[in-house]
Order: C-alpha cells, then sequence, then structure tokens
C-alpha cells in the first residue's frame, strides 16, 4: 500500500443511486447517476469501485440504505477513499431520519434532537 501524503485525489467520481427524479438532477452536475436503482446495483456499482481503486463520493436515496448487501456493508464500516451517504428521498424529506440519529439520542438522552 503506498504511503498517504495527505492530499487530495487527483479527481473523484461523484455516483449517485436513486429515484428517477433525484437522479436526474444530479446528472445536470456530472455526477455518474444510476436512476431507480435496486440494491443489486448498489452492491454492482461499489464493487466496480472497489476493483477499480477510484475515489468517489457515493450518494444512496435512503430506501436503498438499509437493504445492506456485502460491499455497501463493507464500505460503510472502511471508510476510505469510498464515502457513503444517504439522501431523503425526494418525495418526503421530512421522513427522513439519518441512523446516526438513534446514536445521538443513545449518547445524549431522548430529547437531544428536538
Amino acid at each position: 500500500m503506498p504511503p498517504r501524503t495527505g492530499s487530495p485525489p487527483d479527481s473523484a467520481r461523484l455516483v449517485v443511486l436513486g429515484s428517477a427524479g433525484l437522479a436526474d438532477g444530479f446528472s445536470l452536475i456530472g455526477a455518474d447517476v444510476y436512476a431507480d436503482a435496486e440494491p443489486a446495483t448498489v452492491e454492482t456499482v461499489l464493487e466496480q469501485l472497489v476493483r477499480s481503486g477510484e475515489a468517489a463520493l457515493v450518494l444512496l436515496e435512503t430506501p436503498l440504505a438499509p437493504a445492506g448487501g456485502p460491499w455497501l456493508n463493507r464500505l460503510r464500516n472502511e471508510g476510505g477513499r469510498i464515502v457513503i451517504t444517504e439522501l431523503p428521498p425526494l418525495p418526503s424529506p421530512q421522513d427522513y431520519a439519518p441512523a446516526v440519529d438513534d446514536v445521538v439520542r443513545a449518547v445524549l438522552g431522548p430529547d437531544a434532537l428536538k
């Protein structure tokens, strides 16, 4: 493994997996989009990113995140050159509750996020 220099990679991909409405918006800024992606698509894309050695920011629309899968779980636990985060569902962003909310409530109490 080469040493890390602290400088960012030359480029990183922006990859978006989610509903067509969400993905289409991101395509306007040059993201690699996978509209109406299924959990199997998430796994395939993540495996390709790992095997290619590319750096990437991967945005998953919330309904795809709980599905898990070997590559998604591995990258969530590893961290590093592929960062995965969730986006709220386009038709109901008010229903979005990130997984970290449960951790914050467990540590700081049930009223921590009010």
